[in-house]
């Protein structure tokens, strides 16, 4: 195949693939979600989608249409759903999506699906909707199987370290901060505008939500950590973590062949 992404095949080399004894297809998910002034509103959709590429070039896997919009952002986790920018799905909504669209797959052929999961707030709703898909399929006799991760699960303490030398504060505040803006770096370095960072201390969270939501909770800037420490060389080495971990689960869950050229 000349390309891992779905939509870029014809109908009959899509259906030779799902002849395919390990036949697997990534979905990324993402967000329409505000990251700050320096970022664009799709970082969440365009991060886990170039991963999910990666991971298909080893793996020989194909990549399906990301999942562009997610469950709404949180205060403690992406600023919050009043942010001007974030469009929202309902958690029914987004289980029901995940579940018609992994359902499809695995009724054509597919005998793996994997979620990547690339927005904090989506993963137990991708959770439910992909069990109820893989459990249905299973009731009808088909041997499928699912896999959900969320990238940033696979940063090994080595990387972290070597991206955050004066310590790591928590996945909680790295919305629009050092992770997502070195790895657009890397990825998309014409999306980033370095000279807009805000530089501004961690957002200080509590440890409980309040409705209606605070716009004074959160800064400004939408993002919870400064970015001003991004880079491109540390996006790369966030990427080949990252790539490297979740190709390695997956080769070994799913039993894949670690290589493939078939997809490359």
């Amino acid at each position: 195949m000349s390309s891992v992404f779905l939509e870029d095949l014809d109908a009959e080399t899509y259906a030779e693939y799902l002849n395919q004894p390990t036949s697997t297809v990534i979905i990324p998910a993402g967000a329409t979600e505000q990251h700050g002034p320096h970022m664009p509103l799709g970082v969440d959709a365009m991060l886990s989608t170039d991963i999910a590429a990666a991971v298909a070039q080893q793996l020989g896997a194909l990549v399906a249409p990301v999942f562009s919009y997610g469950y709404k952002s949180q205060p403690r986790s992406g600023g919050g759903d009043h942010r001007v920018g974030t469009t929202s799905l309902s958690a029914t909504t987004l289980m029901s999506l995940v579940e018609d669209v992994a359902d499809s797959f695995l009724r054509q052929g597919f005998k793996n699906v994997v979620v990547l999961n690339g927005h904090f707030e989506n993963y137990q709703f991708i959770y439910e909707g992909l069990d109820q898909a893989v459990t249905q399929a299973r009731d009808t006799g088909l041997a499928s199987r699912g896999v959900l991760m969320s990238y940033w699960d696979f940063v090994d303490e080595d990387t972290l370290q070597k991206v955050f030398p004066d310590g790591f504060l928590g996945w909680d505040i790295e919305h629009g901060g050092v992770l997502e803006t070195s790895l657009m770096l890397h990825l998309h370095p014409e999306k980033v505008e370095m000279d807009r960072v805000i530089d501004h201390p961690p957002a200080d969270l509590t440890s409980y939500d309040i409705f209606p939501e605070d716009p004074a909770r959160t800064p400004v800037s939408g993002c919870l950590s400064s970015a001003v420490d991004a880079s491109a060389e540390k996006g790369r080495l966030l990427l080949d973590a990252v790539h490297g971990a979740v190709s390695e689960a997956l080769a070994t869950e799913l039993e894949l062949p670690a290589t493939a050229e078939g997809a490359r």
